[in-house]
């Protein structure tokens, strides 16, 4: 993960020394660098937990048609009104994840038809947490005055996090973590420097990948704690504070957030940090020799490849490039057979028998879809009669059919004048958990 990559250059001086920088758009690769440098081993174990993700993948793919729900609370650790983003920001960043990981998101029918045999969607709901830790209710959100008017400091520029991790601190002006394994803990704070021209953001978010080791002892070393941190300014597409780099003001989409998730979820840069020769361990993703530069050049194609049969463009596209984040709209499905592959391996704890959300106290109902490919009728079969609705939508979220469900435990669906392709089925009922089962129309 190269993460020199940003919008403009300033001077800083240090003594003697001239530091020629640009924000960070993503400092994942940077954080583990310096957790590396902490902890000598630890990039490997990195290494051993995305290769293990990717051998059991299938295993995933198998329990792939049922939603699998993550936990998120938001930590706002704020030093001004600004900064202390309110619920509606919030909700409309959850909305974004569900949409991009689900691919719900409108925007994706400006993905290129080339890439039409890679793209992918996942399993994954994110909702805000319900219960916190001692099972009390919550609305996902904690609220957190800082006397730290920023935490992005010079340390920050020389791949020193020591500065950054104390918004994870509550004895250090941030916010302690929620028990990491039971929630995605996503700190939202000010990052900036003022390097002469105003305030600037050092780094726009990093995230936390998975290791399948038992978290760090908070305290123990200053090293990274699990969860991802995101500039204040990149959260949401209702976000009121404009985001301006070297005097240019950047359309915010909600997808640093989407993107550091990747990461927590696994997945590395599509560019795979480096030229040509180097992959981010993904089949299906086309190769390319640098990350892309806040723009959207469709003409692109800097590596040589062969992706089932085809040498594909350099994919702007892909949510873990540095590409404009109105330009990005999807993953591969290479992509999302890992991310849930790690969600039933590294980060099982997380979506598995977990209570942090009121969706436990509903009954647990099974069901199932036939035949898949459907061509006229589709049969949906559930493990005990229920009542509610029956929805079918396409990828783009738009509703095809609605339906009652009849107070069986077998319905019939038709979908005879659906045009070929991918749906979803949606059960919505009061007293079960909300269910999506995939399904391909032949």
């Amino acid at each position: 993960m190269n993460i020199s990559h940003i919008f403009f250059a300033a001077s800083l001086f240090i003594g003697s020394t001239i530091f020629a920088q640009e924000p960070m758009i993503c400092g994942s690769q940077r954080a583990i660098e310096y957790q590396e440098s902490l902890t000598p081993g630890f990039q490997a174990i990195v290494t051993e937990s995305f290769e293990y993700a990717k051998k059991n993948r299938q295993t995933a793919i198998e329990k792939s048609d049922e939603i699998v729900i993550i936990p998120v609370v938001f930590h706002i650790v704020f030093s001004t009104s600004q900064q202390n983003l309110s619920t509606a920001v919030i909700q409309n960043q959850i909305d974004i994840l569900n949409k991009d990981f689900q691919r719900l998101n409108a925007d994706t029918i400006q993905m290129r038809s080339i890439f039409n045999n890679v793209k992918g969607a996942t399993n994954i709901q994110f909702e805000l947490a319900s219960l916190d830790p001692s099972g009390n209710i919550t609305n996902g959100i904690t609220r957190t005055s800082t006397a730290t008017a920023s935490f992005g400091t010079v340390n920050l520029l020389l791949g020193n996090f020591s500065d950054v991790e104390k918004v994870k601190s509550s004895s250090l002006g941030g916010t302690n973590p929620w028990n990491p394994n039971k929630y995605l803990n996503i700190w939202i704070c000010n990052m900036s420097l003022n390097l002469g021209t105003g305030e600037t953001p050092v780094l726009l978010g990093y995230g936390t990948p998975p290791t399948g080791l038992p978290n760090w002892p908070t305290g123990s070393i200053p090293s990274l704690i699990d969860g991802i941190v995101v500039q204040y300014q990149c959260v949401g597409s209702n976000n009121p504070n404009p985001l301006e780099i070297g005097g240019e003001q950047i359309a915010v989409s909600g997808r640093t957030v989407t993107h550091e998730v990747g990461h927590y979820l696994g997945l590395r840069h599509i560019w795979g940090d480096g030229d040509c020769t180097q992959q981010d361990g993904i089949n299906d993703t086309p190769n390319a020799s640098s990350q892309s530069d806040k723009d959207c050049n469709l003409t692109k194609n800097t590596c040589l490849d062969n992706i089932l049969g085809h040498d594909l463009p350099d994919m702007v596209e892909n949510f873990m490039d540095y590409s404009a984040e109105t330009c990005q709209n999807t993953f591969t499905q290479g992509q999302a057979d890992l991310m849930c592959s790690v969600l039933q391996n590294q980060r099982f704890s997380l979506v598995n028998f977990n209570s942090a959300t009121i969706h436990e106290v509903k009954k647990e109902v099974s069901a199932k879809l036939f035949p898949v490919p459907a061509c006229k009728e589709l049969n949906l079969v559930t493990s005990e009669p229920m009542e509610g609705t029956i929805r079918v939508v396409d990828i783009n979220g738009a509703t095809m059919s609605l339906q009652e469900m009849n107070n069986s435990d077998h319905n019939k669906i038709d979908v005879c004048n659906l045009k070929n392709g991918v749906y979803f089925v949606q059960i919505v009922s009061s007293d079960a958990e909300l269910k999506t089962l995939k399904f391909v129309k032949n």
